[in-house]
């Protein structure tokens, strides 16, 4: 398998969208919110190419608040990070820094939710 890697193609009517390339099966995907799974999430084949995938992620309105908000965006098999995307709502930043911070703080979640999830499996 060739190395797969995710492209953000656009953000239109609050749908995320993206080319998955490098996978022959469909992939399974997971975005995340902070701890918060995003449910409407799709994957579909992209015709004449059959390695490469359409990602689409409905943004939820009930999420969006003043401030930046990170989604994650993982491979469900491997739990690798494929890419992500930031929403910057309510007063411009000056620079980019609150978003590193705002990803810093999502990995940081994820980290935190599979490493106490290991604990829980090695205890049994």
């Amino acid at each position: 398998m060739s190395e797969v890697k995710l492209t953000k193609t656009r953000i239109r009517a609050g749908v995320w969208e993206g080319v998955l390339s490098g996978m022959t099966a469909t992939p399974a995907i997971d975005v995340f919110l902070l701890e918060t799974a995003i449910k409407d999430v799709t994957v579909s084949a992209i015709a004449q190419r059959p390695t490469d995938w359409l990602v689409r992620v409905k943004i939820p309105a009930e999420v969006l608040n003043d401030g930046v908000q990170t989604f994650l965006i993982h491979d469900r098999e491997t739990s690798e990070r494929l890419s992500q995307f930031t929403v910057i709502t309510g007063v411009a930043l000056e620079d980019d820094l609150r978003a590193e911070v705002d990803l810093l703080r999502a990995e940081l979640d994820l980290l935190k939710r599979a490493f106490r999830r290991h604990c829980l499996e090695t205890l049994k």
